[in-house]
């Protein structure tokens, strides 16, 4: 189970949102006031965790959105192949390919050996930090 549903009026600025298949954190939520005839309107600016970019979406407050569920694990950087890293998971001792985090700060702390923190979310991963 990679999504679940929740209504536009429970959501929050930092909180995750799936826009076109693509999972979002929302940098920016408005809701209108309810009108004359028809219900509040929320929009909805969000980012794209994977491909950074832009997303604008405006739907009533009473309807329901995809979220992506976020499985938050640790790793263990095993071989850096380029742009790729060969991690293994601590807890099942699987080892897969993830890209290099664009993010320099992020990118430039990775090494052999050092434990890191990976989302797994709809059946992608994405480093998010380096564990001391």
């Amino acid at each position: 189970m990679s999504k679940r549903i929740t209504e536009v009026s429970k959501l929050k600025v930092n909180s995750f949102i799936v826009i076109d298949d693509e999972p979002c954190r929302i940098v920016d939520l408005a809701t209108s006031k309810v009108g004359k005839h028809g219900s509040a309107k929320t929009r909805i600016v969000a980012i794209g965790l994977f491909d950074g970019a832009k997303k604008d979406m405006v739907l009533p407050s009473d309807s329901k959105v995809e979220v992506p569920v976020i499985d938050k694990r640790n790793g263990q950087v095993v071989s850096i192949m380029g742009n790729n890293l060969l991690l293994m998971d601590l807890e099942t001792y699987q080892t897969f390919e993830t890209p290099l985090p664009e993010e320099e700060d992020l990118a430039s702390k990775i090494t052999e050996g050092v434990e890191v923190e990976y989302w797994d979310i709809m059946g992608r991963k994405k480093i998010t930090r380096v564990k001391k």
